[in-house]
């Protein structure tokens, strides 16, 4: 029987967050109809474990986001796609949800509303204004659980083999084709790599992103500072940011933005 949903979670090097995440999809309502797919780079002696036949487990070539999500896509057999961080948890009624909002067959996908899962006013804030940012533009990012039709992601061509930015060149592309909705419960996803490198230095990074990537400059070239080695827990301090200070600045602490190097 071929799956409604196939969810497709990239991991890389991240086998304790994606343990929990799996256990989290367990209990969502219909997941025993739904196909979880884990796209790995790097650790397999943390990942195997982690997903513990509970996942198709593939180990695609390539370690970028884009590579495993495409694979991932690729490889699916459900009718939807369903790309997931992980990090992150959906509502326990995510199915039903997407199921409803794809009813509409104008509709070809879209996106849960953020929410991040630690507290802190840093995090509530950021979150806000990325709240107001994707209601206005309609441009989804990866941590707010991005879903497709199985057959639009083909017809796309699935994710470009980008380095960084690559959940926003696949949702503007995907707005292109067809309709797409925000689901406004939230998914909840992990601050870890604000807090690890600090809140606002972090939204400020991804602001510049943002600009370069407006005015087509190359954003590829940050990719690396971005993500991170392939060998790190995503999410990282980058040097210079140490963990105790980010985790002062999540509990409400001011911070002048540094330049990004």
């Amino acid at each position: 029987m071929t799956p409604r949903i196939s969810i497709v979670i990239p991991a890389r090097s991240d086998a304790a967050a994606l343990g929990e995440t799996l256990a989290a999809l367990d209990r969502l309502a219909g997941r025993e109809a739904a196909e979880v797919l884990v796209c790995a780079a790097g650790d397999p002696a943390g990942v195997e474990p982690a997903v513990a036949g509970r996942a198709r487990l593939l180990w695609p070539t390539g370690s970028t986001r884009a590579a495993l999500l495409d694979a991932g896509g690729s490889a699916a057999r459900g009718e939807v796609l369903f790309f997931l961080h992980a990090d992150s948890v959906p509502p326990e009624n995510a199915f039903a949800l997407i199921a409803n909002a794809l009813s509409d067959p104008n509709v070809v996908g879209g996106a849960f509303e953020h929410c991040f899962a630690e507290p802190g006013w840093s995090l509530r804030a950021i979150s806000a204004i990325n709240r107001l940012r994707y209601r206005l533009t309609r441009n989804y990012y990866g941590d707010q659980g991005i879903f497709v039709r199985a057959a639009t992601f083909r017809r796309m061509g699935g994710y470009r083999g980008l380095g960084v930015m690559e959940d926003l060149d696949f949702s503007r592309r995907l707005k292109r084709v067809g309709r797409t909705v925000l689901i406004r419960v939230p998914l909840r996803t992990s601050g870890r790599r604000f807090l690890a490198r600090g809140p606002w230095r972090t939204f400020f990074f991804i602001v510049w992103l943002l600009l370069l990537y407006t005015l087509r400059r190359d954003t590829q070239r940050y990719a690396e500072r971005w993500r991170g080695p392939a060998d790190l827990t995503p999410g990282s301090p980058w040097p210079g940011v140490g963990l105790r200070r980010a985790a002062g600045l999540a509990g409400g602490g001011g911070l002048t933005p540094e330049a990004t190097k």
